[in-house]
């Protein structure tokens, strides 16, 4: 049974849970449960990071912990007991969970190492705080850790800073918002601007000294020396090296590392040096030999300095190794550190063996405890430490120290009786007063522990040496008395014995008798001359002697015998215990010498104050012990010398020292008495404040009044302790007498110089420091009348002294800081003179820094949600006082410039965030009460209204992103909790007052974009925070931009009819806030447009202007990121079901789904444009954007900004063609005027013309780069005339050489012809502009099938390929997935009057076959009946798809999308007869190019004629020959039989052909081909007698065969040759049914050629099946790869008759076919089922009168219509009519030559014999199946296609290598072989055949979109006046081009036009 858990309530995941048992709760380690109920081992709860789930889990997998339960029962909320620290750790470990995860997958691998790391370590210290074994300070340690760590990594992840009090997170709601803002800046300011070290500290590790002959021991002496004051200002760090130059005890790293301690800030500068002195151990001089002397003496070796500001720039650890100098002369060696400063280069040169010291330096920053704990490391291996000489800048109390420096200076010796001057060593002791040597008191430096006795260096023959060696003697206190120091001087001898002889000797007492130490200075001292076997030892003896030549000691004054011999020192005492002053002893003495008190009082002012602070205690005994003694006489004095104590400890070197003073007053001090003589003279002083002249001593009494105050305080108390209580009322009014002097000296104001108004400053600033003294006296309330009368009493006058004026704001400041304003009752009485003064700063906008830090206090200390009547009442007193004053003030310093400086600026926002937390704190502690108040006390609505506008435009700028730094997201939510809270109470006014007619627009406007801009918040949105963030905002506030946005709509219902003062203006803001993502904001607020709707079709009829906003705002909107699906659904379903009963619906629906429709296409936009790199999709989405706008919407602006999107993508992705199409739709939008144009997009402010001109060249150079040059002519050509009207001759000149140099490109440069691929996008998961649409697109170069499949599928990688190319069904179309549907597809290029004139260039033909394309074709075969397993070409159909786009192929996009597609299926014998004329027109191509050497090598038509000989001899023809030419065949199918007699014609043609290609190919073929060509030629006779024919021999006389480029016989314009009888005939008609395929070859070489017709028509080897396969043969398979395999498939001659699986065999598909490629898996895969006959499109055939029925241009479907005039062929002479009337011409790239009358040349030739009698309709006339004589070269000039398939395959390659509908065989004009009569019979056509006779060259491009087939107009740009230019092809000779006038017509349909754009860009 389930029982309710009582305590086992909360728990954390010990091991995962999948949760398979039935109600089973999945769970993951480390996840947190909350329990409800428990049965058997089982609970029954949810995890905390999901309650809606809830289930069941096994109790031992969960860790129970501890948690208080809040609301019991159903709602009833879990909140763990344990340490708060512990509580953020868990939860932030979380969060960074997952973003730690993310880090390595964005490759931040940096920071995901360091943050792993943090993290460990966190959880490190979490496991030392849950352990609980950690001692107090301990535990603050390691949380302080903890946290520091944790604001590191929200740091770097961006995450929000936690304002914490004492390490653990503070609840905004448990204090004042003022508190809250300090703890966030001052953890913000701890983040930004780490604080400045006032410590520094030095650390120095020797290494080593380099030097090649060093030999002897060293001694190192570091020290810090000043240059600008000439001095050391350190101790010395000493330490020895071996032989080697290295530390002597390296094994004790205190030996050879020492720390400099307690630099000052002030000590970091250049003019600080760390110097170095070396000295040597060993010999007098270091050449000496060894022998030479025994004795060892220090020696100068060296010096190195180094300033310490080199050390600033870094804090490297890495060695330095300074240069090591010495002195030119010994003598100079005491300040060689000096000259080397100074660079005074000429007394010091580098040592004799250069030598370098390497050591390891670097500046540690902050006090020395915070350096233990950071470089414990340091510490714990050791380290010396070297003080500053003397005291540091602060003296702590209790510090130890008794330290005497010495410094050894100079001496000056007589020769004593020797030639040369004497070699002098001083030896120093310690000698007690009992005449023994003190042992181990002399130290050296701080490495090296002290010793007994000192020997200086010896400098060579000097008898004025000087040393300048410092030592210091730490003496013990209770050694000092009596101890003297001696000095001993010897001559060292450098003779073999190497003897020092003592010759004389000094000393110098420590200590004078009456206790006073030797003083500091430089002592001269005398030298005793004695022996060297004096005894010394023996004190008594030299004692008594004068030891100095000073006049500082009383002994001195025996008669002293003139002696020339001295001895300099040094002296400098660092004591705490020890005096030198002699002042100071009389003073402390002061009962031995009564009549002296007055003399040392007056005294006590010029002592040292250390000498003073070291003996307080002291002092102060003596002071009050005279106050005691004779206060009528000393009372003056003895308060002066307190005063100047006081004052002293203020002083930053001695302030440490006032916890000692005060421990004095509460411990020692005893005066009972004393209060009332310091009251005396304290209020003597304040009297004569206003009358004295000079106030300095004045000022420094007030400046001590704290301490006087605690001492009359201390003294009154111990009197009322000793008498019980007596005199209190004489005390009292002692007191008040007292403040009344101060009040009325307050009071003045001061006159002429301005002391009296210092004096006032100074007593104000230390006046809040009396109170606490004075609550130990009276009574709250008592203590606070007084004050506030004292403050009261300040004069108000602002102007009078700014700084009076500042340091009263700080003494308010300080009261309300004290102990005394914490009170309720005292602050109540406080309050109104402290808001007072505040109020008249804020009103002059001075020191506003120190109002924001009062203020901030004041608020600190009301508490939150207080309900004491108290509080209240201040609340009252507040708001009544400064609420106006506050928001002034923040107006006032938010509308100023920020200042430049960083800390200025700093300073800046400190200011306006304290003013802002104050008034927010202000705001949340206001209640209903207050806001009704404040409301009532508004005399007019015009002083409502203006405070109404004053706080939401305050509100305005307190939710700017930049009011609080962007982690500040605590601070943030509450600062928009309060607002919101204040808004709702002010809206109630807002309805009151100002609606009806009160109606206030601007107070409106001010609130509605008020609400907006706090609803639009980043800090509110909730959806980008993490879960668990998510989930505390809404528990702590909930979604406040779904309040304020019911508020919102409230306030907008109430308006009423002035709704319309809104629209349009608040579409924008509103459509921004509805497309935030929160459903119930959207639900709230979309029905707003309803209403706007409604209102504006009452007042104008329509909503226009709604829409026009809409739409404006939608794009920008949109295009920031807003917005998704789900807003497009919910505003399409609210709105139509809002506009359902209306009688506007229709026009509101038509919006609605205007609206909708831009939204969907935005999305994609937006989508796809979050892509990295450029694709099609970006492109494809951005046109259709670009289309909507113009033909939709009609807006201009938008349309022309997304012409520039589109034109940039171009680029992006070099598609230079696209961009020149794409910039050419806004140069269509301009003229050529003078008009001016604002600046616009990236566009100067200019004329029209010069920024069309501008468009023009960049077009051409677009053009240009993507090497469209005939298109870059017409506009060169357009631009020249604008240059020759304005007779610009010079412009002129540069564009006609830029239209010959375009004209040289296309005849010199290689252009390669892409390919084209039908692709279809099916599914709903497609963006909208793709979704179930089918596109052709143009490749990129060199780009084939299967690169076009990877780029299709890389850019949708989500897609599905479809195995096969049928159309899908219904249920792919509403799939929810993706399929794409990608094949080959040919293009047919719609005129063919280039492409079949004779003498054309390849390069020029090129450029149509694949430009201007607005149809494509594909072509899959399929066996219809029964498939005959010996012949398959029986049954062998052709489905032919046509394509036709709505623009041509290129334009703005390299995609378009299919407008219509036509079926149509080709017959058997159809598909033989067009394969063969492919192939005829191929090999003659060849041959051709082959003869005029075109050709780099005769390879290509070696292969295709052994493919073509090879498959006739295998089968090949004869395979149709049999299919065909049987009984069978012909009787069943009687109305093929001029199909038939076309197939025979073609095969005989076939072998002419051969014939001849055979006859060149000998004469060309390389020898080692030989033996290929012979077996060519024994194939080819075999083939011949397979197809009955004999020899051609007969016919070869007598018939002319013209090829292209002429015979071999002959040039290109030569007679015609003849070839065979055949050559005459008559060529007759295909069917209507049969289209020629389509071809396409590049320029030159094989690694460009284009891909094969394999796509087109299929080669059959072993079968039909193995035909859909085609698969390369090995031979060929390196050749094969360079072309494309397409999947139009068309049936090819059969092969031999092996046997093959039939088609339906082989319906398996597998996922490894990719998307139909057919040259790597079976067509069966591709085309499972044959296409029944119910399905295909049936045709009505017509007779030959109605249509020619071969016409090349024409597909199926367009031949089988019916002979009734159609419209589309009216309409297209219509077209060409209005375009002739225009006044221009369709001109093609390539200007036209003028029309001649035809010649009869061109229509007459030779007649030879022809066969069967022929119709004379089956001749052919212009742009109707040609002949073999009247051929043109397609364009290969090297390689072709047929390389792509087997050449020794059977008739295979014949299918592989079809030819080009654009340069096919049967697109040729046999006029020639035509009878003159024929051109009269064929000059008939009906309605239809000026279409159908046209040849045309298509315009270059079009702009518009074709809708229905529409034809679109040739854009103005490229179109070309009547007037052109002469031509630029001269004619031919013999070639007269017929004259059509329907030249510029393109077929056409009706359709409706899209919407126009204006010709003109209004300023654009």
């Amino acid at each position: 049974m389930w029982i309710p858990t009582e305590h086992e309530k909360y728990g954390v995941v010990i091991a995962s849970f999948r949760g398979t048992v039935p109600y089973g709760l999945s769970l993951e380690i480390g996840e947190t449960v909350q329990i409800l109920e428990k049965c058997d081992g089982w609970y029954r709860g949810f995890a905390l990071k999901n309650p809606n789930i809830k289930g069941i889990f096994p109790s031992s997998y969960v860790h129970l912990k501890n948690a208080c339960v809040k609301n019991k029962g159903q709602f009833e909320m879990v909140i763990p007991t344990e340490d708060s620290v512990i509580t953020e750790m868990t939860s932030t470990l979380r969060d960074w969970g997952s973003m730690w995860k993310q880090l390595y997958v964005r490759n931040e691998g940096d920071l995901f190492h360091r943050l792993w790391h943090i993290m460990n370590e966190i959880l490190d210290l979490r496991r030392q705080v849950l352990v609980g074994h950690l001692t107090h300070d301990r535990m603050k340690d390691v949380k302080r850790h903890i946290t520091a760590r944790l604001d590191w990594g929200n740091e770097q992840l961006g995450l929000d800073l936690v304002p914490r009090k004492e390490y653990a997170m503070v609840d905004p709601e448990d204090i004042s918002i003022t508190e809250l803002y300090r703890l966030m800046e001052h953890r913000h300011r701890k983040k930004d601007t780490p604080v400045q070290a006032s410590s520094h500290h030095l650390f120095v590790q020797m290494k080593s000294l380099m030097c090649s002959n060093l030999g002897e021991e060293l001694e190192v002496v570091f020290s810090l020396f000043d240059s600008k004051e000439n001095r050391p200002i350190s101790e010395r760090f000493f330490l020895r090296l071996n032989r080697n130059g290295l530390p002597k005890a390296p094994e004790k790293p205190e030996r050879h590392c020492s720390l400099f301690v307690d630099l000052g800030s002030s000590e970091l500068r250049k003019d600080i040096y760390i110097t170095v002195h070396i000295i040597r151990i060993g010999r007098m001089g270091a050449g000496e030999k060894k022998n030479a002397c025994s004795v060892q003496y220090r020696r100068p070796f060296g010096c190195a300095v180094l300033s310490i500001a080199d050390l600033l720039t870094g804090e490297t650890k890495d060695d330095l190794v300074l240069k090591v100098y010495m002195c030119n002369t010994e003598s100079e060696w005491y300040q060689i550190h000096e000259n080397i400063i100074k660079k005074l280069n000429a007394r010091y040169n580098l040592t004799g063996s250069n030598a370098g010291l390497a050591v390891s330096l670097q500046l540690l920053h902050g006090d020395i405890e915070q350096i233990r704990r950071e470089y414990s490391s340091v510490f714990s291996h050791g380290v010396s430490i070297t003080r500053k000489l003397g005291f540091s800048n602060i003296i702590m109390p209790g510090e130890m120290r008794n330290d005497l420096y010495i410094t050894i200076e100079k001496g000056e010796f007589e020769k004593g009786g020797k030639s040369v001057a004497r070699n002098v060593e001083v030896t120093m002791f310690i000698v007690d007063s009992g005449g023994q040597n003190l042992k181990d008191f002399i130290s050296f430096g701080s490495g090296e522990p002290p010793a007994s006795e000192y020997h200086s260096f010896v400098l060579y023959h000097n008898n004025s040496p000087r040393w300048s060696e410092l030592l210091k003697l730490p003496i013990p206190v209770d050694k000092f008395r009596g101890a003297h120091i001696r000095f001993e001087f010897r001559h060292c001898s450098t003779k073999e014995k190497g003897e020092k002889k003592l010759f004389g000797f000094s000393f110098v007492p420590l200590m004078q008798e009456d206790g006073r130490t030797l003083p500091d200075g430089t002592h001269e001292l005398i030298v005793h001359k004695c022996e060297e076997n004096t005894n010394l030892q023996d004190t008594s003896r030299y004692l008594k002697l004068p030891f100095s030549k000073g006049i500082f000691l009383g002994n001195n004054n025996q008669a002293m015998k003139a002696t020339k011999e001295s001895f300099w020192m040094t002296s400098f005492l660092c004591s705490t215990k020890l005096t030198q002053n002699g002042d100071m002893l009389d003073l402390l003495k002061w009962r031995t010498h009564p009549d002296k008190i007055t003399g040392c009082l007056s005294k006590l002012k010029e002592i040292d104050g250390s000498e003073i602070v070291k003996f307080l205690q002291d002092t102060l005994d003596t002071l009050f012990g005279i106050l005691d003694e004779n206060s009528q006489k000393y009372g003056s004095k003895v308060f002066d010398s307190l005063v100047h104590i006081i004052n002293l400890l203020q002083d930053s070197k001695f302030h440490h020292f006032k916890p000692v003073m005060d421990t004095y007053i509460e411990s020692h001090f005893a005066g009972a008495l004393a209060y009332r003589d310091l009251i005396k003279v304290l209020k003597w002083y304040v009297d004569r404040i206003t009358e004295a002249e000079r106030q300095e001593h004045i000022q420094e009494v007030l400046k001590a009044q704290e301490y006087i105050f605690k001492y009359i305080v201390q003294s009154r108390r111990l009197f009322s302790l000793a008498t019980g209580g007596q005199n209190e009322e004489e005390f009292r009014c002692c007191i008040q007498e007292l403040l009344m002097s101060v009040r009325f000296f307050l009071s003045q104001e001061s006159k002429g110089s301005g002391a009296l108004s210092q004096s006032q400053a100074v007593f104000l600033s230390s006046f809040p420091a009396v109170y606490s003294e004075l609550l130990k006296l009276f009574d709250v309330r008592e203590v606070a009348n007084l004050v506030q009368d004292t403050l009261g009493s300040l004069p108000t006058i602002m102007h009078v002294d700014d700084s009076l004026q500042a340091i009263k704001l700080q003494c308010i400041g300080k009261t309300v800081e004290s102990q005394l304003y914490t009170n309720p009752d005292s602050r109540y009485i406080l309050l109104p003179v402290v808001l007072h003064h505040l109020h008249l700063h804020l009103q002059e906008q001075k020191d506003l820094i120190m109002c924001a830090r009062i203020l901030s206090n004041v608020f600190c200390l009301i508490k939150k949600n207080s309900s004491e009547k108290s509080v209240l009442e201040e609340i009252d007193v507040i708001v009544a006082s400064l609420l106006d004053i506050l928001l002034r003030t923040i107006l006032e310093i938010t509308s100023r410039p920020q200042p430049s400086g960083p800390a200025m600026r700093l300073q800046f926002q400190d200011v306006t965030g304290e003013f802002v937390a104050c008034l927010l704190s202000l705001l949340r502690q206001m209640t209903d009460r207050h806001y009704q108040q404040l409301l009532d006390s508004f005399n007019t609505k015009e002083e409502l209204r203006d405070f109404l506008l004053q706080i939401f435009t305050v509100f305005r700028i307190l939710i700017r992103p930049e009011m609080f730094p962007k982690d500040w997201t605590v601070m943030r939510l509450v600062a928009n909790n309060v607002i919101i809270t204040t808004v709702l109470y002010l809206s109630d006014a807002l309805r009151k007052n100002f609606l009806n007619e009160n109606f206030d627009y601007k107070i409106w406007d001010s609130y509605f974009y008020l609400a907006v801009i706090f609803i639009n918040q980043l800090c509110l949105q909730l959806e980008m925070f993490t879960p668990s963030k998510k989930k505390k905002v809404l528990e702590k506030y909930g979604d406040m931009r779904v309040t304020m946005g019911c508020e919102i709509f409230s306030m907008w219902q109430n308006l009423g009819e002035h709704k319309l003062h809104f629209i349009p203006a608040l579409i924008g803001p509103f459509l921004e806030v509805t497309l935030i993502p929160q459903p119930d904001l959207r639900n709230v607020m979309i029905p707003i447009f309803h209403d706007m709707m409604d209102w504006e079709q009452r007042r104008s009829g329509n909503f226009k202007q709604v829409e026009a906003k809409l739409i404006d705002k939608l794009d920008s909107l949109m295009s920031e990121g807003k917005g998704d699906e789900t807003y497009r659904e919910l505003f399409n379903s609210i709105l139509l079901k809002k506009i359902e009963r209306e009688t506007w619906r229709e026009s509101g629906i038509s919006l609605i789904a205007t609206v909708t429709r831009l939204m969907e296409r935005l999305l994609d936009y937006r989508d796809c444009m979050k892509m990295g790199e450029v694709d099609g999709k970006k492109i494809g989405c951005t046109v259709s954007l670009l289309n909507f706008y113009k033909t939709e919407l009609n807006k201009e602006e938008m349309y022309i900004r997304y012409i520039h999107k589109l034109y940039d993508l171009h680029l992006k992705a070099q598609n230079f063609t696209e961009a020149a199409y794409t910039l050419l739709l806004y140069d269509e939008l301009l003229e050529w005027s003078d008009r001016p144009l604002r600046e616009f997009l990236t566009y100067p402010m200019q004329t029209e013309w010069q920024r069309k001109e501008h468009l023009h060249l960049t077009i051409i150079q677009n053009f240009d780069r993507g090497k469209c040059w005939e298109n870059g002519i017409i506009l060169c050509r357009k631009i020249a005339e604008q240059y020759e009207s304005y007779y610009d001759y010079r412009n002129l000149s540069k564009m006609r050489m830029m239209e010959a140099s375009l004209y040289d490109k296309i005849m010199d440069q290689q252009r390669l012809e892409p390919e084209f691929f039908r692709v279809g996008f099916y599914g709903k998961k497609f963006p909208f502009f793709l979704r179930n649409k089918e596109f052709v697109c143009r490749g990129h170069d060199y780009e084939r099938l299967e690169a076009f499949q990877q780029r299709m599928l890389s850019e949708f990688p989500h897609a599905i390929a479809m195995q096969h190319a049928n159309q899908p069904d219904e249920t792919i179309f509403q799939a929810e997935a993706q399929y794409l549907q990608i094949y080959a597809v040919t293009p047919i290029p719609e005129s063919q009057e280039v492409l079949q004139r004779e003498g054309v260039p390849d390069n020029i033909k090129s450029f149509y076959k694949v430009n201007h394309i607005w149809k494509f074709r594909y072509d899959r075969p399929f066996h219809k009946g029964t498939k005959d397993k010996e012949n398959e070409f029986k049954s062998l159909w052709v489905e032919r798809t046509s394509l036709y786009l709505v623009q041509s192929l290129p334009g703005i996009s390299r995609w378009f999308e299919v407008e219509k597609r036509e079926v149509v299926e080709m017959s058997p014998l159809e598909n033989a007869i067009e394969v063969l004329e492919n192939k005829n027109q191929q090999l003659k191509t060849l041959i051709s190019q082959c003869q005029t050497r075109q050709m780099q090598n005769i390879n290509p038509l070696t292969m295709c004629l052994n493919g073509v000989i090879d498959a006739a001899v295998n089968g090949g023809v004869s395979r149709y020959q049999e299919a065909f030419f049987v009984k069978e065949y012909i009787l069943s199918h009687p109305e093929d039989g001029e199909k038939i007699a076309r197939l025979r014609e073609l095969m005989l043609e076939q072998a002419q052909i051969l014939e001849f290609g055979l006859a060149v190919h000998e004469k060309f073929v390389p020898q080692d081909m030989r033996p290929l060509h012979k077996k060519l030629v024994d194939q080819f006779f075999v083939m011949k007698s397979s197809l009955g024919i004999q020899e051609f021999s007969a016919c070869i006389q007598a018939s002319p065969v013209h090829f292209p480029n002429g015979s071999p016989r002959g040039c290109r314009n030569s007679a015609p040759a003849s070839m065979s009888p055949d050559g005459t005939r008559v060529i007759p008609r295909r069917s209507p049914l049969s289209y020629p395929a389509v071809n396409r070859y590049s320029s030159s070489s094989l690694s460009s050629q284009a891909s094969a017709e394999v796509s087109n028509i299929t080669g059959q080897s072993e079968s039909s099946d193995e035909v859909f396969n085609m698969q390369p043969s090995p031979s060929t398979s390196s050749l094969s790869s360079t072309h494309s395999a397409s999947p139009n498939v068309t049936s090819s001659a059969p092969s031999s008759a092996r046997a093959s699986p039939l088609l339906s065999d082989k319906h398996k598909h597998s996922r490894e076919n990719s998307c139909l490629s057919p040259r790597e898996r079976p067509c069966s895969a591709i085309y499972p089922t044959p296409v029944e006959p119910s399905q295909r499109m049936l045709f009505n055939h017509i007779g030959d009168g109605a249509l020619p029925r071969s016409d090349p241009n024409l597909s199926a479907p367009e031949k089988a219509v019916n002979p009734t005039p159609s419209s589309w062929s009216l309409d297209s002479g219509k077209e060409a009519k209005n375009m002739s009337d225009s006044g221009k011409l369709i001109s093609p790239p390539v200007p036209p030559r003028p029309t001649r009358t035809a010649s009869p040349a061109r229509h007459t030739t030779a007649v030879s014999p022809s066969p069967a009698g022929r119709s004379p309709l089956k001749g052919s006339v212009q742009s109707f199946t040609p002949s073999p004589v009247e051929y043109h070269s397609p364009g290969l000039t090297s390689n072709s296609p047929v390389l792509s398939g087997s050449y020794s395959s059977g008739i295979s390659s014949l299918s592989r290598c079809s030819m080009s509908e654009t340069s096919g065989f049967e697109n040729q004009v046999n006029e020639q072989s035509v009878p003159a009569s024929s051109v009269s019979v064929l000059s008939y056509g009906g309605p239809e055949e000026p279409v159908r006779k046209e040849s045309k060259t298509p315009p270059p491009y079009s702009v518009y979109e074709r809708t229905l087939r529409r034809p679109v107009p040739l854009p103005h740009s490229l179109s070309i006046p009547v007037t052109s230019e002469p031509p630029a092809l001269p004619p031919k000779p013999l070639a007269a081009r017929p004259a059509h006038p329907e030249n510029g017509t393109r077929r056409t349909e009706p359709g409706p036009r899209p919407r126009p754009l204006p010709r003109k860009v209004s300023q654009l």
